[in-house]
């Protein structure tokens, strides 16, 4: 059925092409656009199925009793009102479309609807059919010398204009005029219609036999007579001409579309007129139309753009055009509502009298959720005084001195236009001499194991609770693996010290942690509840990288094989929380320097894909996550970029990439690939630098270590990136983390260490307001951590902690995020540059 959809399209083509040569017809802007018979043929299937399920699952506020009832094409389902039966009628009318297709009667149809509703008024099987007869019957006259004949009209219609009329404002425009005065000057009688005498009559006049060859004027109501009526009328000519006039209200330019998470949608082109072109859908300038996708995979009899199961990725812009008419097109503005997500902190604890006590509750969703809070199910805000008070729009609520009264369950309700989501936090108040069980496992249980930064060091494992700066638990370097019984650092000869050597680790859902031991080729598993070594698995020689994969509970390990990087490979560790026997999977994947795997937050909890990528190579490699397996490959070469770090952010759905940087240039901007389509849809305007993204997708950092220079974009709910400020530092950044506000609801601080310096910086990203942490030692040489360029990094305590952590050369120091300060040095630990969070916070 398609074939002949593609076979009169581009014999459409060929006679725009040749018609351009004499200077008069539209330009051809698209011609490869429907070339691919196969995708043409997808493209049908698909709209038939889109045609079947509106039948079958009663869209189109079909009556119920039509929901199982299958009429042909042509026809559609009504319940008929005697009866109250469903039966199928023939459709009253098509919309106007020119795809021009042949019938097995003989007749040319104006689009596939007008064909199968000719099948259905006249109770007979009409197909398309995929030869020419239909069209040239035998005759001698082909689409060429057809094409030519109309070129030669046109250019003595063109002459014959003296003094010409007033210029066109356009080509098209011009066209049409021409089509015009041609039409008036072969109608002799002036009867609104041209017949076959009246085209003899000027063929001989204008004695054109020996210039059209094998063709005569009567093969215009051979070819373009489309009801068979023997005459043609202005409308026609228009269509043999390609003469197509289209109008979008300027009212509908912009359309903007609103729709929540998860339903389905359809943006339907405001593009009209007679004989209208398909449309063509594009979004970031790639066109839609022929991509096989999961999500954007129909379009209907009208060209709608149908995208299923709408998530935060698809927000953005997408215009829609008619083939051939660029210039005029309309722009849909999607933007995706979220219903909020909430998470509180904690869920339960116990005070005694007179100390403060806080209660935290983060909600993510669009728009912003609005936070209130209920005590045993009445609402707190008239109660609200010095000694109880909101702060940071509500996310925090905050009692200075608690009494027995304050005892009860705290709820946290969090609500925006489209959905409602609450939690609890319980406070207990009691003195010290009665202890509840609940107080007991606060106070004793859970912060004996959790809410602690476990740090790697040259001297083992070092449990640190950052509130007191208490160091809880030291796993020295001859504690023993508790199922092999081996040394976690085995002891080395001709070293006088036992001592360990980490270069990665993972928190494992505050289970376990995994951690790297390079020159050990093996990976150590720490049981958090214990605080003991447990096991060890063996994988390739030197693994350096780890990361967690949470959607399908699996660690990924990538090894260089030696310092070289000669024969670098990646492997996975399945079910990693699961407790049992770990094993190593192999994956399929050659000469990998590096991988990304976009992190989840509280409204995307699931990632299905991954990237790999050669740091020599000028593209990057799609991989599902779940089947360990290469998807597609996406070329940088026509950017000249080689990647080196890549960042994600579900709004819009783009991945920015950072490449390497040139010789010949100081810095290459960044590229930005839309997940939607895996195209590269063009540099990050000027932007360079590694990318880091806010935890909630809303803010892009870019830090340039060479220049110091801080740029920072926001993402915005309609998928925009808008540069928000430009700032020039003095630092040479090494690592960056974000530190939720506590004065503003959803606002963030950031954290960055140099590679070189001692100083930190701080910056409210809100405000863009800088500050330095001073004089905090000298950070760990590049040559004593070869792993990775983050030879000091800045490690967070999670969602709602308020403590930092950053190594120096010899020491630790903990950085209070609330107040801005320096918490404390921990000295002793040398090489500490391996930190894992665990806990609630």
């Amino acid at each position: 059925m398609m074939r002949s959809r593609s076979f009169w399209l581009s014999l459409v083509l060929l006679g725009v092409s040749l018609l351009v040569t004499r200077g008069w017809m539209v330009e051809d802007r698209s011609r490869r656009l429907y070339s691919d018979v196969g995708r043409s043929h997808q493209e049908d299937s698909r709209r038939f199925e889109v045609t079947r399920r509106k039948v079958l699952y009663g869209e189109d506020g079909l009556h119920a009793s039509c929901e199982k009832k299958y009429c042909g094409r042509g026809s559609k389902c009504v319940v008929n009102k005697d009866t109250n039966q469903p039966e199928c009628r023939c459709v009253e009318d098509c919309k106007s479309s020119y795809m021009p297709v042949c019938g097995s009667d003989g007749k040319f149809y104006e689009n596939h609807c007008q064909l199968h509703r000719a099948s259905c008024l006249q109770r007979k099987k009409i197909y398309i059919i995929h030869s020419k007869d239909c069209f040239f019957k035998g005759d001698t006259c082909t689409m060429a010398d057809y094409s030519r004949l109309k070129s030669i009209l046109l250019d003595l219609q063109a002459h014959r204009q003296s003094p010409p009329s007033s210029p066109a404002k356009d080509r098209v425009s011009q066209k049409r005029f021409l089509v015009e005065d041609l039409f008036k000057h072969l109608d002799v009688n002036s009867d609104g219609h041209l017949s076959s005498s009246e085209l003899a009559q000027l063929m001989k006049e204008e004695d054109l036999e020996d210039d059209l060859l094998d063709c005569t004027l009567e093969d215009l109501l051979r070819f373009d007579d489309y009801n068979n009526d023997g005459r043609l009328t202005l409308q026609e000519l228009y269509t043999a001409f390609q003469v197509v006039q289209l109008s979008l209200p300027e009212d509908q330019k912009i359309s903007v579309t609103t729709i929540t998470v998860g339903l389905s949608t359809v943006l339907t082109c405001s593009i009209r007129g007679a004989l209208r072109p398909p449309i063509i859908w594009k979004r970031n300038g790639v066109i839609l139309n022929f991509l096989d996708l999961e999500d954007i995979n129909d379009f209907g009899e009208d060209d709608s753009l149908y995208i299923t199961k709408v998530t935060t990725i698809h927000m953005g812009n997408y215009t829609c055009h008619a083939y051939g008419y660029e210039e005029l097109y309309q722009t849909h503005i999607l933007q995706v509502n979220v219903p909020p997500v909430i998470r509180v902190y904690p869920e339960t604890q116990a005070q005694e009298p007179g100390v403060s006590a806080s209660l935290r509750c983060h909600a993510e969703g669009i728009p912003n959720p609005r936070i209130t809070w209920l005590k045993n199910g009445i609402d707190i805000m008239p109660k609200l005084s010095k000694q109880l008070a909101l702060l940071a729009n509500g996310s925090e609520l905050h009692i200075s001195s608690v009494r027995y009264e304050d005892t009860g369950a705290y709820t946290c309700i969090a609500k925006n236009e489209v959905g409602v989501d609450e939690d609890i936090s319980s406070l207990f108040i009691e003195d010290s001499a009665r202890k509840t069980l609940a107080n007991i496992l606060w106070r004793e249980e859970g912060l004996s194991v959790g809410n602690m930064f476990y740090v790697f060091s040259d001297d083992g494992i070092t449990v640190l609770q950052p509130n007191e700066c208490e160091i809880r638990r030291h796993i020295r370097p001859e504690e023993r693996i508790f199922t092999s019984y081996e040394d976690i650092c085995p002891r080395v000869e001709g070293e006088g010290t036992q001592s360990c050597l980490w270069a990665s680790a993972v928190n494992v859902r505050d289970k376990y942690i995994y951690a790297t031991q390079p020159k050990l080729n093996r990976v150590m598993i720490i049981d958090i509840q214990t605080q003991k070594a447990i096991q060890s698995l063996d994988v390739d020689p030197l693994p350096t990288k780890l990361h967690y994969d949470k959607s399908h509970d699996q660690v990924w390990v990538l090894s260089w094989g030696d310092m070289r990087k000669s024969s670098p490979t990646l492997q996975v560790i399945p079910d990693a929380s699961a407790g049992e026997e770990q094993h190593v999977i192999r994956t399929p994947f050659e000469g990998v320097d590096d991988f990304f795997i976009p992190p989840t937050n509280l409204i995307i909890n699931h990632v299905r894909f991954g990237f790999i990528f050669n740091k020599s190579k000028s593209a990057v490699h799609k991989i599902d996550l779940e089947t360990v397996t290469h998807i597609k490959t996406i070329n940088f070469r026509n950017h000249s970029c080689v990647p080196q770090t890549m960042a994600y952010t579900h709004l819009g759905g783009y991945f920015f990439v950072q490449c390497r940087k040139n010789r010949s240039v100081a810095a290459s901007p960044q590229l930005i690939i839309d997940s939607v389509t895996d195209a590269v849809i063009g540099p990050n305007s000027d932007v360079s630098g590694t990318p880091y993204i806010s935890p909630d997708g809303r803010y892009l950092v870019s830090a340039d270590e060479d220049s110091g220079r801080i740029k920072v974009q926001a993402l915005t709910v309609r998928g925009e990136i808008k540069l928000i400020y430009d700032l020039q530092t003095d630092i040479h950044i090494s690592d960056l983390t974000f530190q939720p506000s506590f004065t503003e609801g959803n606002q963030y601080y950031i954290y960055a260490t140099s590679h070189l310096q001692t100083d930190v910086l701080f910056v409210e990203l809100s405000t863009g307001k800088m500050n330095v942490l001073k004089n905090l030692k000298d950070p760990i040489t590049s040559k004593d951590w070869p792993w990775s360029s983050y030879n000091r990094i800045m490690k967070d305590s999670g969602l709602f902690g308020q403590y930092l952590i950053t190594p120096a050369k010899d020491s630790l120091f903990v950085i209070n995020g609330r107040q801005n300060t320096l918490r404390c040095e921990v000295s002793g630990i040398r090489r500490g540059n391996t930190v894992v969070w665990v806990g609630e916070v």
